[in-house]
């Protein structure tokens, strides 16, 4: 019996999914395991890298047209024998420990849905540590991504969720939305009476973008499509996802007010970001990083709330339409 589908979706990653399945290799549970890869349209397909995988692993290849990466693993989905699905980021890679620590968890504490939180791995470039710490820190997203210490309910996110198959099949899948799919689907769990939960042990090195100008674009998509969300699922909107934007209309506000107040006023983002290059600095143990965390920490804030406000503004005109930033360049 399978007891885990692992489904990933990929769009013109393919030396980037070797990394996934060569971590996959490495589990102790793998046995009991079936790797699903969906292609979802791409022109630099993966299939041929992967194809030395299938001697140590239980995997299946399947090509679509681009649909977008909820449909991709809806196909996934579709094609599983497994117990549990997992749905993975092909920018992620492994503890060797990860499906072992996911079958104890179940064994002792059965849940439909779960996920576990992010980390930054040792041979990340600077970049990437920055951005994970501006991901995953209390300072800026407020832990809700799977931090101990969160200012919201912790959903699981499609790097790293795993549903009963049972459970899955109920609910539908995911929407059809680019970005906050995800969040959609674990609100639609919980909405139809299921329990979800965060796994530590369950974690995964996600190595999320390596520029930030595609960060920035991640996270304005991210901003707007918490306006969807909201729109769909009653309390999908709290303080935590208003803070940014206060952010982006914060900055100028306190111009303003050193110049034509007091001078004081102008401490109070530096201040800000001398929090975040001390804690990244030391969360991370290099000062250089602690420097990129201070700009990725404030393209994550500044972009998604420029996303939500954008957003904001159309659906405060059309109710409607749904708003979909970079959709020709989604997966770049």
């Amino acid at each position: 019996m399978i007891k885990f589908s692992i489904i990933i979706p990929v769009y013109n990653r393919p030396e980037e999914i070797v990394e996934l399945l060569d971590s996959l290799t490495m589990q102790s549970r793998r046995d009991e395991s079936e790797v699903i890869v969906v292609d979802d349209g791409s022109t630099l397909r993966c299939e041929e890298n992967i194809e030395i995988f299938k001697k140590q692993l239980d995997l299946r290849y399947f090509y679509q047209e681009n649909k977008g990466p909820g449909l991709a693993r809806n196909e996934g989905a579709r094609q599983a024998r497994g117990e549990y699905l997992i749905f993975l980021d092909s920018d992620c890679v492994l503890p060797s420990d990860y499906l072992a620590n996911t079958e104890k968890h179940l064994a002792l504490k059965p849940l439909a849905c779960f996920g576990g939180p992010d980390k930054a791995h040792k041979f990340f470039t600077p970049i990437q540590k920055a951005i994970s710490y501006s991901m995953t820190s209390i300072f800026t997203t407020g832990g809700i991504r799977g931090g101990k210490k969160k200012m919201d309910k912790f959903y699981p996110r499609s790097f790293n969720l795993g549903v009963s198959k049972d459970v899955f099949d109920e609910i539908g899948g995911f929407c059809d939305m680019r970005y906050g799919e995800d969040i959609d689907f674990s609100m639609n769990v919980v909405e139809h009476g299921y329990e979800i939960g965060l796994i530590d042990e369950t974690f995964v090195y996600h190595k999320r973008r390596n520029t930030f100008r595609s960060f920035y674009k991640q996270v304005f998509s991210s901003g707007t499509a918490r306006i969807e969300l909201a729109m769909r699922h009653k309390g999908a909107l709290k303080l935590v996802h208003i803070l940014p934007s206060m952010f982006v209309v914060g900055l100028p506000i306190t111009i303003v007010l050193g110049i034509f107040v007091h001078w004081a006023f102008f401490l109070v983002f530096p201040a800000y970001w001398l929090l975040i290059f001390a804690h990244a600095s030391k969360e991370t143990r290099s000062p250089y990083v602690g420097l990129l965390s201070v700009i990725a920490s404030t393209i994550q804030l500044g972009g998604y709330g420029l996303g939500f406000i954008t957003a904001s503004f159309i659906k405060l005109f059309n109710r409607k339409k749904r708003y979909v930033a970079f959709k020709k360049t989604f997966y770049n």
